[in-house]
């Protein structure tokens, strides 16, 4: 669908620029993903995550899960970034943070805290260049995301260089030091923000982060979603694999 937020952002605002032109995707038929497993590969490369493998794709078993919601950033009709996002919550505990913070992460989901995670932000490399900001309006749903499923909690699982980031724009902080992800080349952290506590001073500095009901319920509705309980994955231990950002 194409975004929506409303009323639109000033074009001063870093990634407003791009709103009249970018139309987010939930992939789900098998040609779309193919050409997003080729994209993550062609972006882990390039940023140093990986190996170089025969396949030229990635992919994992967690991008099959039911909590899971995988969408692709399109520009002019390109494909150009992509995000996969997790919906924790104490039935649904299936996700790259959970495997790999779970002494953290477990404990909140019993409480019954809800959490949106967010994983496998990629962009290409070449239309990344021309297009500065696409990490604005990709991981602008995330934050949809947390409005939509009134998330307690979100979370990002971050490389080092990128928490500056993530600490500007959604004021997150790290809850856990970084951790190495096995076959993984470099470590990542954990950080958190309480999504209704900051809301108003994120949307106030960044107002493309603001969305209507009606874009939200396009994106991330899906029949009978609630009821579906978790469904249990076996560990990964997978060979030149990235955990996301």
């Amino acid at each position: 669908m194409e975004s929506g937020a409303g009323p639109h952002a000033s074009q001063n605002v870093r990634g407003a620029g791009l709103f009249d032109r970018i139309d987010y995707r939930l992939i789900e038929a098998a040609e779309d993903k193919d050409h997003l497993y080729a994209m993550r590969y062609r972006a882990y490369l390039h940023g140093g995550l990986i190996l170089p493998s025969e396949s030229q794709r990635v992919s994992d078993p967690y991008d099959d899960v039911p909590n899971a919601w995988i969408f692709g950033i399109y520009v002019d009709g390109e494909l150009c970034s992509s995000l996969r996002l997790h919906v924790l919550t104490p039935e649904w505990r299936t996700s790259y943070a959970t495997e790999l913070f779970g002494d953290v992460l477990h404990p909140r989901l019993d409480q019954g805290e809800v959490f949106i995670d967010p994983a496998r932000f990629v962009a290409d490399p070449e239309k990344h260049q021309r297009f500065p900001e696409l990490p604005y309006v990709t991981l602008r749903l995330a934050y949809l995301a947390c409005e939509y499923f009134n998330a307690d909690t979100g979370l990002a699982v971050v490389r080092a260089e990128h928490q500056a980031f993530y600490r500007r724009v959604f004021l997150h902080k790290t809850i856990a030091e970084p951790r190495a992800f096995p076959n993984v080349l470099k470590k990542v952290a954990l950080m958190a923000s309480p999504f209704r506590a900051q809301r108003e001073q994120v949307l106030t500095r960044f107002p493309i982060m603001r969305s209507s009901s009606f874009e939200r319920r396009m994106l991330f509705d899906r029949p009978n979603v609630r009821r579906v309980r978790a469904v249990e994955v076996p560990p990964l231990h997978l060979p030149s694999i990235a955990p996301g950002f």
